[in-house]
């Protein structure tokens, strides 16, 4: 275990890596005027620091479409962030935005947590 200083320290240096920005949206439940259910995207936060990091699972694997790279997709960020089931997240990073969405539970450390990502692909 650390002490409270050395998480500082470390934290204070995974920080340094943050190249991107994340927006988390949810797709809530609301009433419409006429009492009807609707369902609408949400902001519920913005531009909180984070890093992609890609890593490829295996070597490239043949399709009947042509080459395919089997990827995996990682953000990291502050651990205090709670990120709901079947959220979507906005990351921009390196001047390319791309929208995904949690794969699995997030490992939350004491200085910072990684989310497995998947592109998006609709809401559920």
């Amino acid at each position: 275990m650390l002490s409270k200083n050395q998480v500082v320290m470390a934290r204070a240096a995974v920080e340094k890596l943050y190249e991107g920005t994340c927006e988390i949206v949810e797709y809530q439940k609301y009433t419409r005027e006429n009492k009807s259910t609707g369902y609408r995207e949400v902001p519920v936060a913005e531009d909180l620091p984070c890093r992609l990091s890609y890593r490829r699972k295996s070597g490239t694997g043949q399709t009947d479409a042509g080459a395919a790279v089997d990827q995996e997709i990682t953000v990291i960020m502050a651990p205090e962030i709670v990120i709901r089931p079947g959220s979507k997240l906005v990351i921009t990073q390196n001047g390319a935005t791309e929208a995904y969405q949690c794969s699995g539970k997030p490992a939350v450390y004491q200085t910072h947590q990684e989310i497995y990502l998947e592109l998006f692909g609709g809401w559920a």
